[in-house]
This record gives C-alpha cells, sequence and structure tokens, in this order.
C-alpha cells in the first residue's frame, strides 16, 4: 500500500470515529437539515452520484408508508429524517430512522387542516443542533427535541401576531438564523417576526411591514456586511434586516393576486423573485449602505412564471419550470437559454452536475444542468397518492429522496 493510499485510509477512520453517534462517516457533510437543503437554494454539494439511470430508475434502498397527508418535504440530519403529515385529524411530525426508513417518533403539534387543495401540512421541519422547528398548515410553531420529540415551547404565530390563515393554508417552512427562528405571520405591523430559538419569546417583529403570507419560505444572506432575510409575501418580494427586522425593500411587480410561492434565490450579491399566473420574474441589485440594503430592479421577465416547484441557479444560469416548461436562464440578463417539456410542471435540485426533477404527476426525471440543451438521463414513474405531488425533491447521502402523501421512498444513487 502507497504513503499516499494509508494517509487516505487513516484520514477515512478519522472522519468516521468523528461522525455523531448513528451517523455513518460517509454521510458527514450531506445533510439536508431544512427546506431546500443547507443553504436554502436546493443545491447539495454531493459528488460521485449517477449521471443516468435505468429505464426502471435507480435502486430503491427502502419506502416508509402511513406517514400522513401532507405536501411538506423532508429534512436529513445524521442518523434521523424528519417529515410532516396528518394523523387522526392532528398535524405531526415524525422522525424515521435514515438508515432503514423505520418509524423512530412521532409528536402531535396541533390541529390539521383541509381545503379543496388536499389535507395536512404543506412545510418542512428544520434542524439546528439538538433541536427541530416546525410550523404547522394552522400556525402552530414548536420547537422539540430532536432525540424523542419532547416539547420545549410552542406558539400560534396567527393568534399571537394578529395574523390569519391564507387561502391554501400555511406553507412556510421555519427559518433559523443564529440565536432566531424566523416566520411570517402576516400580521398588522408584524407581517415577519423573530423569535428565540431556544425560548420561544418575541425578538422582535417587522413593525412596518403588514403584507399577508405568501406560500413562500425565507432566505438569509450577508449583503456586503448586512445580514438580510429575503421572502415573497403575498404582496411583494421583500428583505428585512435580520438583527432587527426592518424593512429595507418592498417589490409588488413580481406578487400576483393568486399564489405567490416560489422561495427566492440568491447569487451575486442579486435576489431574483417569481410568480405563476401570468407574472413573472425580477432580479434585484443588492447595495448596501449605511447598515441598510437597498434594491434596485435589474430586469423583469415573463419567460420566468413558476409556480410551485423552485428555482436553482448553478454556474450563473437559472433553472426552473416556467408554467409547465423546464426553462434555462442566463441568471445576469434573463436570456433564455432553452425549454423543454421534460417531466411535466414540477420541482427541482441540483447535485453533481444533474437537475432532480419531480413532477405533479407523479415521474421522477434527471437531466442535465447545462445552458447548451436540454439533455435527459433518466426517468421513472412512482404511483398515485390520489393528489398532485407537490414535495421537492431531496439528494443526501448518496440517496434521493422522493415523498408523496404519506410514503417516502429512497433510491440509491451513489455512482459506486
Amino acid at each position: 500500500m502507497t504513503v499516499r493510499l494509508v494517509i487516505a485510509y487513516v484520514l477515512l477512520l478519522l472522519v468516521g470515529a468523528a461522525a455523531p453517534h448513528g451517523q455513518a462517516g460517509n454521510q458527514a457533510g450531506t445533510d439536508w437539515p431544512q427546506w431546500r437543503g443547507p443553504s436554502r437554494s436546493a443545491v447539495s454539494p454531493e459528488t460521485g452520484l449517477l449521471r443516468s439511470w435505468p429505464a426502471a430508475g435507480p435502486p430503491r434502498a427502502w419506502s416508509a408508508s402511513n406517514l400522513g397527508a401532507g405536501f411538506g418535504s423532508i429534512a436529513v440530519s445524521r442518523d434521523r429524517i424528519f417529515v410532516q403529515g396528518m394523523r387522526n385529524f392532528q398535524s405531526v411530525v415524525s422522525a424515521l430512522n435514515r438508515a432503514d426508513g423505520k418509524l423512530v417518533w412521532v409528536k402531535p403539534i396541533g390541529r390539521a387542516g383541509d381545503n379543496d387543495r388536499g389535507p395536512g401540512p404543506r412545510g418542512t421541519p428544520t434542524v439546528d443542533g439538538d433541536r427541530l422547528y416546525v410550523l404547522t398548515e394552522n400556525g402552530d410553531l414548536a420547537s422539540l427535541r430532536v432525540q424523542d420529540g419532547a416539547v420545549a415551547w410552542q406558539r400560534n404565530i396567527l393568534q399571537e401576531f394578529g395574523g390569519r390563515n391564507i387561502d391554501w393554508l400555511i406553507s412556510e417552512s421555519p427559518l433559523v438564523d443564529g440565536n432566531s427562528v424566523i416566520v411570517s405571520p402576516g400580521g398588522r405591523g408584524a407581517g415577519m417576526a423573530a423569535l428565540d430559538k431556544m425560548t420561544g419569546k418575541t425578538v422582535w417583529v417587522s413593525k412596518e411591514l403588514s403584507d399577508r403570507a405568501g406560500y413562500s419560505s425565507p432566505i438569509v444572506a450577508d449583503v456586503q456586511g448586512v445580514r438580510t432575510i429575503m421572502t415573497l409575501t403575498g404582496e411583494a418580494g421583500v428583505g428585512v434586516r435580520a438583527s432587527d427586522g426592518k424593512l429595507m425593500w418592498r417589490h409588488t411587480a413580481v406578487s400576483n393576486r393568486t399564489a405567490n410561492i416560489a422561495t427566492p434565490v440568491f447569487f451575486d450579491n442579486k435576489v431574483f423573485y417569481s410568480s405563476d399566473y401570468g407574472t413573472g420574474g425580477a432580479l434585484l441589485a443588492l447595495r448596501a449602505q449605511n447598515g441598510e440594503v437597498r434594491a434596485q430592479e435589474v430586469y423583469f421577465t415573463r419567460d420566468m412564471q413558476n409556480h410551485h416547484g423552485g428555482l436553482v441557479v448553478v454556474n450563473g444560469y437559472l433553472y426552473g419550470f416556467h408554467n409547465a416548461i423546464l426553462t434555462c436562464l442566463e441568471f445576469a440578463t434573463g436570456k433564455v437559454m432553452w425549454r423543454n417539456r421534460s417531466v411535466g410542471k414540477g420541482s427541482l435540485a441540483y447535485a453533481d452536475g444533474s437537475l432532480y426533477l419531480w413532477s405533479e404527476n407523479n415521474v421522477v426525471g434527471l437531466a442535465d444542468a447545462s445552458p447548451a440543451a436540454y439533455r435527459e438521463t433518466g426517468r421513472f414513474r412512482v404511483p398515485d397518492q390520489g393528489w398532485p405531488s407537490w414535495a421537492h425533491p431531496v439528494v443526501s447521502g448518496g440517496r434521493l429522496y422522493i415523498r408523496d402523501q404519506g410514503i417516502l421512498t429512497a433510491y440509491n444513487i451513489r455512482a459506486n
């Protein structure tokens, strides 16, 4: 054995020894601990994944059922997977064993919701250290212990901040930033709020923001030294200062009158918002000055009307579904590079040079993330569960996770 191989072997042993209890060494750094992954960008840092699939799709590692009705995605952290669902008319969160999908614990958070778009929660849990943060479709926000689901604190953000539920129920996934957990109650003078993540006490409310909530989830970024939270409310694309909730911009052109859903994306000191129903997308350039961030529109495009499937930025190009057509835009200019019907309208994530596509009509696809052209390298169909498949795909630890209502399936996508 060469010296180089010996060193590599020793390092591998050290990484495995340093991994937390129950977490395999090769999973270190591959967690997907919240909505749209580590940075809320739907981009995974993983490599060594399959670049194409057989006709039947990649091999299944396991499948878990009876998780309850719902449309949220999953959080993956250490040896656990967390997912929300409706069981016995309660909005619950379930913890599964990452290795085999077996149930570890279930915790009811509050009353479940239902409407003409389907029953159950829409959000994704957020893992932060030994705590789990869950927001239900009816506004119950809870901090739980990861180990056993014990409740550390719980508040209802609609009741306590003067908000009202939106037509198709709260869909936001809470954001943890530093010592705070960020949510959008949509109350007057409380369009956004920060709570102490350990105690649940109110840290600030965004007093200048009274927008009703949208169906989007917030992101956070440092903009030239100013920590900034960005989201798409029911009325505008907004940015608030993370330290005190001060409203710094409010861009209404990207809002429609029906449902603002897509999570904004941040890249190169710019933020892109998009909505459907004939609206479009706007790229805003951000500049810090005197402790605040100013936003200026770079362009507005009707070539990216993203409904609910989200957007990803890869190497300066934006990918997402424009209505039902998968589209690639040059991020800086809005120039259309290509369009393709692909698997049909859906959601997406990125890892290792590929787009992972999940159609609302139960088709999973794999395609190159390239501005040159659309090139598909695999697709397969999963059984219909009776509602559109709106949960976003997750890539973590060499596996692709597909959640559809009460069923979660893990597929092995590692190349070796």
